[in-house]
């Protein structure tokens, strides 16, 4: 009997204890939402080894390393975000995401409603592919970045180059062009 009930006993917890593998939704906002609480330790464990970023021609592939880079980089523009929909279709994710930043309330574009297309590799995101973004006005966009741009080349050499500079000091440095450019502007 004592044998039966410890038997019993392995078995429960050994069943209990299981992983239980999340499907590629559970994936998906487990993954938005360690983006929104700024959390890459946890953030890491839904992605691959290897994960690609595509938005029109531009193609990022990252390491765990440089993926770090990217979520420092955003994470100084307090970028939120926020799922509308998920729909899965053929083992990817058609996402639905809203987001707010303080880089895209300047880019007149805040929120920002895009859809990715989210494919997994062996249960964890490989690959984030930008398919548009609903509403969003890209003329008023680039008109903006031209003007900044142009404005922080004339005013304040010192941050030329940060438009390219996908680093966190990258972005701090878009943050200070952004409060120098509505400074001088007020």
């Amino acid at each position: 009997m004592k044998n039966t009930f410890l038997i019993l006993f392995l078995l429960c917890f050994l069943i209990g204890c299981s992983d239980q593998k999340l499907t590629n939704k559970e994936i998906v906002t487990k993954y938005y939402n360690a983006r929104n609480t700024a959390n890459y330790n946890e953030l890491k464990t839904f992605i691959n080894d290897s994960i690609t970023i595509t938005a029109g021609d531009y193609i990022m592939p990252y390491t765990h390393d440089s993926f770090y880079e990217e979520f420092k980089w955003d994470s100084i523009f307090r970028t939120s975000y926020k799922i509308v929909e998920l729909v899965e279709k053929n083992d990817q994710i058609i996402a639905s995401v809203t987001s707010n930043s303080i880089r895209f309330e300047f880019l007149k574009n805040n929120p920002l409603v895009c859809q990715y297309k989210i494919s997994f590799t062996s249960g964890k995101i490989s690959k984030i592919e930008s398919l548009e973004c609903i509403g969003a006005n890209w003329k008023i966009w680039q008109r903006k970045v031209d003007s900044l741009v142009s404005w922080v080349n004339a005013n304040h050499p010192e941050l030329d180059g940060f438009i390219n500079d996908m680093t966190m000091n990258g972005a701090i440095n878009y943050l200070k062009a952004i409060e120098l450019y509505k400074k001088n502007k007020k």
